[in-house]
């Protein structure tokens, strides 16, 4: 809603119908002592129009600054009409579609979103959204554990290159479920796991391996080797992906060598909010999630399904809902699964204006600026580029000083510079992430890596 509706009068009339006084003579129910008291330093009420300045004046204070930070949440060109359809009220206020005669419409469009992820993952089957894209790597942590017959482990194998925050929301989630996880390191050099560093667990039991692509430092993974690798050890394969980078990669569905062991990861996902979603202070984003027909039972939320009515006339339903709301909660795949409706609205929109041909202009864009960044940096007296392996759209700068005081200076000059390593992956010394997406302009690089220079220069 873009203002509340009700008049005075529209209150008085209501309340007069169910023979209340007040709007608190609803709540008197609830003991004196624990009703919140007034809250005390509150300004006299704004006119529409002294609000709309405040607002203006509050956000031109933030300023405008250069984001190159990621790190799992990246800032993308939104088309305009992503969110003025999907601030619609027929899509802003519609609640959860359990009655499917009265929500065709919002049936409809999580089937299409349904079936564009499922496109893009190359998997056969996706669920109607989660929470973000961490709690749907816990959740497909949990799948895997539910789904692999070969094994009787609640283990995964967790390599370092794996969002750490990820990683530790997965172990916050199903610790006590009695997961645990395996961290792997990876390759110094390359930046990425290599099957030489799984052999050391070839002969345990793990029910699943987690592939990050491309992974957190930006790197991509050999996915091909090591999805085989996994599958050979009898453990499934969750990919975490990027789903802007699968305009130009390889579907997780298609990993694996061209030999009979080829099929690809086994569960798939990963975080949304590349889709169509602002950055918005962190949320509300959306996590997706696919797999293959033969694990659906498995997968938790909700799937929605295209049948045909007694007339022959097509309509939209769910088809499988394994929360517990719906069943009874032992039987449940998860009591946390949801649908992040709106944002899902967003991505749908998004993809559907994009279309294949946009969303892999967008990501190559991507690319490219990585590309241009990363040369403009690597020529900064003090400042050099880790890892010798192919990018998607970040990277990690390593500086001949601390990060935080360089960081700290490059954001008083309006650029907000990436995401300090040092605490994260202290073996790397004075480290960050830095971001590029399509949204960097060639003038953006510059201005980036001039300050950064004269920044340097100062000895910060």
């Amino acid at each position: 809603m873009a203002y509340i509706p009700h008049t005075a009068a529209d209150i008085a009339d209501m309340l007069e119908v169910i023979g209340v006084g007040s709007i608190e003579d609803l709540f008197d129910e609830i003991p004196t002592e624990l009703k919140a008291a007034p809250l005390l330093g509150v300004p006299p009420a704004l006119s529409e129009m002294d609000v709309g300045r405040l607002m203006t004046d509050r956000a031109a204070a933030d300023g405008r600054p250069l984001n190159f930070i990621g790190a799992g949440a990246y800032e993308h060109h939104i088309p305009a009409p992503v969110w003025a359809i999907a601030s619609r009220g027929e899509f802003y206020s519609a609640y959860t579609p359990y009655q499917a005669e009265a929500s065709q419409g919002t049936l409809q469009l999580i089937y299409e979103y349904q079936s564009m992820i499922c496109g893009l993952t190359g998997m056969d089957v996706s669920n109607a959204s989660l929470y973000d894209g961490a709690s749907a790597l816990a959740e497909a942590c949990l799948m895997a554990v539910r789904a692999n017959r070969n094994s009787e482990s609640r283990r995964v194998l967790m390599p370092r290159a794996v969002n750490p925050i990820y990683a530790r929301v997965a172990e916050v989630i199903t610790g006590n479920q009695n997961l645990t996880f395996q961290s792997v390191d990876y390759h110094r050099a390359q930046g990425r796991t290599l099957v030489e560093s799984l052999q050391d667990y070839a002969d345990q039991d793990f029910a699943a391996l987690v592939i990050q692509q491309p992974n957190y430092f930006g790197n991509l993974e050999d996915v091909d080797k090591v999805t085989d690798w996994a599958h050979q050890h009898n453990m499934l394969v969750i990919a975490v992906v990027n789903p802007i980078s699968l305009g130009i990669l390889t579907a997780p569905g298609d990993w694996g060598e061209a030999n009979p062991l080829k099929r690809g990861a086994d569960i798939v996902c990963g975080e949304g909010q590349p889709l169509g979603v602002p950055l918005a202070s962190g949320g509300p984003y959306f996590g997706f999630m696919a797999t293959r027909m033969q694990y659906v039972r498995q997968m938790p939320g909700r799937v929605v399904g295209r049948t045909l009515d007694a007339a022959g006339r097509p309509g939209f339903s769910l088809t499988l809902q394994a929360r517990e709301q719906h069943i009874r909660r032992s039987k449940a795949t998860s009591n946390i699964c949801t649908n992040q409706g709106l944002m899902v609205t967003a991505a749908t929109i998004y993809l559907t204006l994009l279309g294949a041909e946009g969303l892999a202009r967008v990501a190559d864009a991507c690319r490219q600026r990585t590309h241009q960044l990363v040369g403009a940096l690597s020529r900064i007296h003090g400042v050099s580029v880790l890892f010798d392996a192919h990018r998607f759209h970040e990277f990690v700068v390593r500086l001949d000083r601390p990060v935080a005081p360089v960081l700290k200076a490059l954001a008083a000059r309006g650029i907000l510079g990436g995401l300090d390593l040092t605490e994260q992956y202290p073996e790397l010394g004075h480290s960050f992430l830095v971001c590029a997406t399509e949204t960097k302009l060639p003038k953006d690089i510059d201005a980036f890596a001039t300050v950064l220079a004269e920044t340097m220069k100062e000895g910060m």
